[in-house]
């Protein structure tokens, strides 16, 4: 495997811009948008998360085509977590299938008393409903959609590079 392959380089650059264009679109979609997300909108940026780091390594690994490529690879499959289980949370939402969770918000920190109240004033966000849709489809639809495809394409530009 060639470290200047074009092909790895895709990769890479793929592997890393995918998580951090879907995490961005999250976080306006909750931070400007108002939208807060539910248990399984989390797990999908989990596996977001994730990726990054080892899209970064990939990076730092440019000299070494092999080990580049390994945690492009990883990435990869970190990113296809992601879009698995948006695909899953779309099913619940389309009420195809029953989620893993009673999916609500969580507060954080504080004494008992805070903790109450903070309770009491978070929204409940439920992981069956659709808090948002475009042309019928769902924030978890298009995630599970475009990080599954990414996913491939990451792979594939992988296995393209392994034969150059």
């Amino acid at each position: 495997m060639n470290s200047q392959s074009p092909s790895l380089a895709m990769a890479r650059a793929l592997a890393l811009l995918m998580p951090i264009i879907m995490l961005a679109g999250a976080y306006a979609f909750q931070y400007i948008g108002g939208l807060a997300p539910c248990e399984m909108c989390w797990w999908q940026r989990y596996a977001h998360f994730a990726a990054i780091p080892l899209a970064l390594v990939a990076y730092g690994l440019r000299g070494r085509a092999c080990r580049s490529a390994l945690f492009a690879g990883f990435a990869g499959i970190a990113v296809g977590i992601s879009g698995l289980i948006g695909l899953f949370h779309a099913g619940v939402e389309y009420g195809w299938w029953e989620g893993l969770t009673t999916c609500s918000t969580s507060p954080s920190g504080g004494s008992a008393a805070d903790m109450l109240n903070q309770i009491m004033a978070s929204p409940i966000t439920r992981c069956d409903v659709a808090a948002w849709k475009m042309f019928g489809i769902s924030m978890a639809g298009y995630n599970g959609l475009l990080s599954s495809v990414a996913a491939l394409a990451i792979l594939a530009l992988l296995l393209k590079a392994r034969k150059a």
